[in-house]
């Protein structure tokens, strides 16, 4: 009889591939995961029955927990530009305590080996901050962009933002200041 599955063990073994992927790439061997959440190998895939499908969970997990950091507190009746504020800090606070979940997400949102099934599972838990975009767009607060290239704007200002204020904490405010309006006069109408 096999024995039941352990969340516990699916999660060690995820956050040993975060802390593995973010040091080798995701080209990373499984023996090594499975080393470092202290299992065997055959038991990683008792969880992941390939390593594409590690690979395709591990991103929609990394995202799931982006999403509700910043959205579980998401302003509804705010203003727009103050929707997009809090997005913003939301988004570089969880970059600044997750710096390893950060490096692996960036590798596989540009690896093959995310299906675009996994790719539109995760975009639709963003659905809200789209929505936002396109209502922002409607009443032309932004202007009319795909909401992906926008969310690749935020992303790459973003990106740029959480370097710095890793390398200069005592500049960290004026930092995520300046990055919030950066992105903010790139996709403003006005």
């Amino acid at each position: 009889m096999a024995r039941p599955r352990s969340e516990d063990k699916r999660n060690a073994l995820l956050a040993a591939a975060v802390q593995v992927f973010a040091e080798d790439g995701i080209s990373a061997p499984t023996a090594r995961i499975a080393k470092v959440a202290g299992v065997a190998e055959g038991t990683l895939f008792t969880y992941f029955s390939n390593k594409d499908e590690l690979l395709n969970q591990l991103y929609m997990e990394i995202k799931r927990e982006l999403r509700e950091a910043m959205l579980s507190t998401y302003p509804r009746a705010a203003d727009i530009k103050q929707r997009a504020s809090h997005v913003w800090r939301e988004y570089v606070d969880w970059g600044l305590v997750n710096v390893d979940k950060r490096k692996v997400v960036a590798q596989l949102a540009v690896s093959d080996r995310i299906t675009d099934d996994t790719r539109a599972i995760a975009s639709a838990g963003f659905a809200e901050f789209q929505s936002m975009l396109q209502e922002s767009m409607a009443k032309g607060v932004l202007r009319e962009h795909p909401p992906a290239y926008v969310g690749a704007i935020l992303v790459a200002i973003a990106e740029a933002t959480m370097d710095f204020m890793l390398k200069e904490p005592a500049a960290a405010d004026q930092y995520r200041a300046a990055g919030f309006e950066a992105f903010w006069r790139a996709v403003a109408s006005a």
